[in-house]
Parts: structure tokens; C-alpha cells; sequence
């Protein structure tokens, strides 16, 4: 759950504290700015997993490469991005491709690391589709 407030008071401290004037044009609405993104980071991160299981005879591999995304790093806070690729075997049930996409960009939706975000898109695919293998790969850059 988001705290707007703390958001707000954060950012104003960050600010603060690296010594940016806070009556400046480009950075006085900035915590709000920031608090109205991670509101809508929020609304991202859930979504309707659909499954198909009008499909349940489909066997063959499912790849879907170069998914683009972009999270944060929580050991910095700066950003990390690249794309992502997912493949699962179907066991009885199948999902549409932008399915795979909205799981990657809604688990890439907080901070943390590369390894992580990796397994919690393994780990969702698995648990939706109960598939019979799943891989997950990053490739991204890191700023930090």
C-alpha cells in the first residue's frame, strides 16, 4: 500500500539533503510528482492473470523474447533496464503473450535486484499456468 504523505515527506528530505532548493521551479512540485508515480506504479502492479483452457492440448514451447522494462535498484535507488525474456512448456493452460509482457513490467515495478525480479516472474508464470518447465532471462544495464 502506498503512503502519499510519507512519499512526499521522503522526497522533501532526499532534497533537501543533497541541497537542492526546494522553492526551485523545476524541483518545488517534485515530491508530489513522485508520489503520484509510485500511486501509479501501484495500479500497474495488479492485473488479470487470463488464462486460456480451450488450450489445454497445446504442448509445444512458448517463447516470448525482448520484452522491454525498466526498475530500480533498491541497494541505490537508480535505475536498471533491459528486456526480458520468458518460456514456459503448457500444461493445460495457456495465457496471451501480453500476459507475459504486463508480468514483466508490473514485477519490475518496485525496488530491488536483477536476481529477484528473475525469480518472482519465474515464480508467477509457475504458479498461474502450472506449466510443465518455465525459464526466465534478464539481460539489463545497471546505473548504479
Amino acid at each position: 500500500m502506498i503512503d502519499r504523505k510519507k512519499i512526499i515527506e521522503g522526497i522533501t528530505l532526499f532534497l533537501e539533503g543533497i541541497g537542492e532548493d526546494l522553492s526551485r521551479e523545476g524541483i518545488k512540485e517534485t515530491p508530489e510528482r513522485v508520489a503520484k508515480m509510485w500511486e501509479e506504479f501501484e495500479k500497474e502492479r495488479s492485473f488479470d492473470f487470463k488464462l486460456f483452457e480451450e488450450y489445454s492440448s497445446y504442448s509445444e514451447m512458448i517463447i516470448v523474447k525482448d520484452i522491454p522494462f525498466y526498475s530500480m535498484c533498491e541497494h541505490h535507488l537508480l535505475p536498471f533496464f533491459g528486456k526480458a525474456h520468458i518460456a514456459y512448456i503448457p500444461h493445460n493452460k495457456i495465457c496471451g503473450l501480453s500476459k507475459l509482457v504486463r508480468t514483466v513490467r508490473a514485477m519490475a515495478l518496485k525496488p530491488q535486484v536483477q536476481e529477484r525480479l528473475t525469480e518472482e516472474i519465474a515464480d508467477l508464470v509457475n504458479k498461474e499456468l502450472e506449466p510443465m518447465g518455465v525459464g526466465v532471462v534478464i539481460e539489463a544495464e545497471h546505473l548504479c
